[in-house]
């Protein structure tokens, strides 16, 4: 079996109030080697709209490769799903890519964003995260579904035509789900634990489907 060492970007995203950012507290303890950041610490313009995203979500990609340099995985919390984060100029340079979808039902979340920011939402704004929370779901799945909901009016570099013709089974487009509905923060963490260790030792066995390459290679389907 053949070896390969790397780094990995470890991307948790979902819409809003699903956990992750509390999950991603103390990750760096817990697997080591690795830094956490958050996509909005740098902060939010009030217009930030899907271009903003998209190039935000380049300029992470670049902070790992510059991690990758020294040796340092990263894991990043956001809201850019895989789709946009393998789109982006920069993203065949990294050494590997593991995306985790972190979810929780649209009951919890519509009560964490009541309490989270009282009165901030009308009822059109919530029911607009349930909705980018649903879309979440089956991009997850399936490429196929609904790329336009990225694609339309996004930034010019991005490279969408890397992963469009791409189907559900192939191994490539692979998001690992945790579901925080009925899970305390300690039991949710723990599995994020897991599955960056699983990831990190699948990348170092040569299975990891996106590994450097992935945009050259004709992968077989199924999983390995």
């Amino acid at each position: 079996m053949t070896c390969h060492s790397g780094r990995v970007l470890f991307k948790l995203t979902g819409s809003s109030c699903s956990g992750k950012t509390t999950i991603a507290r103390g990750m760096g303890e817990r697997l080591g080697g690795i830094a956490v950041h958050d996509f909005d610490e740098l902060g939010v313009p009030d217009d930030a709209d899907r271009i903003w995203r998209n190039r935000t979500t380049e300029m992470w990609v670049c902070r790992a490769l510059e991690y990758q340099r020294r040796g340092l995985d990263l894991l990043l919390t956001g809201q850019s799903p895989l789709g946009e984060v393998l789109a982006v100029p920069s993203a065949p340079l990294l050494e590997g890519i593991a995306v985790c979808l972190v979810d929780v039902s649209d009951e919890i979340r519509r009560r964490r964003l009541t309490e989270r920011d009282p009165g901030r939402w009308d009822t059109p704004a919530v029911e607009a995260f349930l909705g980018w929370a649903d879309w979440h779901r089956e991009h997850a799945k399936d490429p196929r579904h609904r790329p336009d909901v990225i694609i339309d009016d996004s930034w010019p570099e991005m490279a969408w035509d890397r992963w469009t013709d791409w189907t559900a089974s192939d191994r490539r487009w692979s998001t690992h789900l945790i579901d925080t509905t009925d899970q305390s923060v300690t039991d949710s963490a723990d599995q994020v634990e897991l599955w960056g260790a699983s990831q990190r030792e699948v990348l170092r066995s040569g299975h990891l489907g996106l590994s450097q390459g992935w945009t050259d290679q004709a992968f077989p389907k199924g999983n390995p």
